[in-house]
């Protein structure tokens, strides 16, 4: 297994955090979904991330997009290497100095960037299993799943691996155009046939925050996430506009929450951290 090669090929020495290998001590799960690739789910799993550490929370991110990863690059962790230690894989810490919030990803066990990931199903599946029960994850209280587009091979996994976790739901992301909603559509018919609860919709790059006057402009149309959540019977969370700071920051691999604090276009997601019950 992949698992087996990493520890052979590097071992770590204890870094003084007591490590629990698997998902035993953490106490919640959020996966974020979406039938719709670009749509913003990797961006949305990261500032959800970066929402619940500034509100004191142990929160860790699980990239299980295999063949097109983001959360390194937009984390400001792409050059980083998972480790392997006598008691599981090490995962890379977003705030290396406070051994706060965890993150695994398949980006940190290729060895180039630009490298494809060319497996089929039976080899993602053994991946998905192993980042769930050899990463020494330790005490969270939050676990966001970042998850490829679609309601294939890595989505089943990943929801069967999960069950005994008793995840709390998912964060469905889409875009306001019907040709996205109506994708996302059947995202939604998948959570209810595997028995995922939907914690509600977002829609991304609704709108665009012009940076000199902050006027926004519907460039894709809008509300079509709200009409999907309205359609379905389940929660809007909001609407995020398409925001060059944020995307700035993302491409710098940097918490908008620190550089740009005067930031509105995460509100929503700041709003959900602080009611989602953790």
């Amino acid at each position: 297994t992949m698992a087996e090669e990493a520890a052979a090929a590097t071992t770590t020495p204890e870094t003084g955090v007591r490590l629990e290998c698997g998902l035993g001590k953490v106490k919640h799960v959020l996966l974020v979904l979406s039938g719709k690739g670009g749509v913003g789910k990797s961006s949305v799993a990261c500032q959800l991330a970066f929402a619940f550490d500034a509100l004191g929370k142990r929160v860790g991110v699980l990239d299980v997009d295999l063949c097109g990863p983001s959360v390194a690059k937009i984390l400001g962790l792409d050059e980083h290497r998972i480790q392997a230690s006598t008691k599981g894989w090490v995962p890379v810490y977003a705030n290396e100095k406070d051994k706060r919030m965890p993150v695994v990803s398949m980006a940190f066990l290729s060895d180039s960037n630009s490298a494809p990931v060319i497996w089929r199903g039976p080899k993602k599946t053994a991946v998905i299993k192993s980042f769930i029960e050899d990463v020494c994850w330790g005490e969270l209280d939050i676990l966001i799943v970042d998850t490829p587009p679609g309601t294939s091979d890595e989505h089943i996994s990943i929801c069967e691996y999960l069950q005994n976790f008793h995840p709390d739901g998912a964060i469905l992301v889409t875009t306001p155009q019907v040709v996205s909603v109506n994708d996302v559509r059947k995202e939604l018919s998948f959570c209810n046939k595997v028995g995922m609860k939907v914690l509600g919709v977002v829609e991304n790059m609704s709108g665009y925050v012009c940076p000199h006057c902050t006027t926004t402009t519907n460039i894709f149309s809008s509300e079509g996430g709200r009409q999907l959540a309205e359609q379905s019977g389940v929660p809007f969370i909001g609407k995020i506009p398409i925001d060059p700071a944020l995307c700035l920051a993302e491409e710098r691999g940097e918490n908008p929450l620190l550089t740009c604090p005067n930031m509105t276009s995460l509100v929503v997601l700041q709003q959900f951290a602080k009611q989602f019950p953790c």
